[in-house]
């Protein structure tokens, strides 16, 4: 499918190692989750999109779409590489975006987005083997299930939901790459079939 999730935890180097898989693609589209006019009055987060941004190369195009990743995937020229950080803001996003529906109802509903990025990357995978094209998609996501049971029932949900979208990216992946102290575990390589 030419999809490549790289997972971490905090701080761990995951969105620079995503960021060299790119380094030789000519057109990268960098998807940020992130919407730097959110949150005007939070100069921690404006901080960390502005290390982003300075982080990756000036000539890389950025779209923020914090919501609607699946359109965004569609919408981008098969010939580019693009590069999605972070799945993590993505799903904290939609669970802000359905804060109103019920447990049950708010998984159901962010999962379904889940599956739609896939079905997207997928599609676009189809495209540009038909077009002789890359299309490569590199996504980025946090590890957040190894540490505390959170105590807070949002968090437990987050942590959760979490789980469940990185399950979802890791079978649908060429290839997964966990980054620990800034150093690559390969997970799965390109070819692993988990299905058997």
């Amino acid at each position: 499918m030419m999809l490549t999730l790289v997972l971490g935890g905090a701080r761990s180097g995951k969105s620079r190692y995503a960021q060299s898989l790119c380094g030789s693609s000519s057109h990268v589209i960098y998807i940020a989750t992130a919407h730097a006019g959110a949150g005007a009055d939070d100069h921690e987060m404006r901080e960390r999109i502005a290390r982003h941004r300075a982080d990756r190369p000036a000539e890389w195009q950025t779209v923020e779409e914090p919501l609607d990743l699946s359109r965004a995937v569609r919408e981008a020229p098969v010939e580019a590489a693009l590069l999605i950080d972070c799945a993590t803001l993505w799903i904290s996003n939609l669970m802000w975006e359905f804060k109103e529906k019920p447990g049950a109802e708010q998984e159901k509903l962010i999962l379904a987005e889940v599956d739609d990025l896939i079905d997207a990357v997928r599609r676009r995978a189809e495209k540009s083997i038909a077009t002789g094209v890359a299309g490569e998609v590199v996504i980025v996501s946090n590890e957040v299930g190894g540490g505390l049971v959170p105590e807070h029932p949002v968090a437990r949900t987050f942590r959760d939901l979490q789980g469940f979208a990185n399950q979802r990216l890791a079978q649908a992946a060429d290839t997964v790459i966990f980054i620990i102290a800034g150093l690559p575990l390969l997970l799965k390589p390109r070819g692993y079939r988990t299905d058997e």
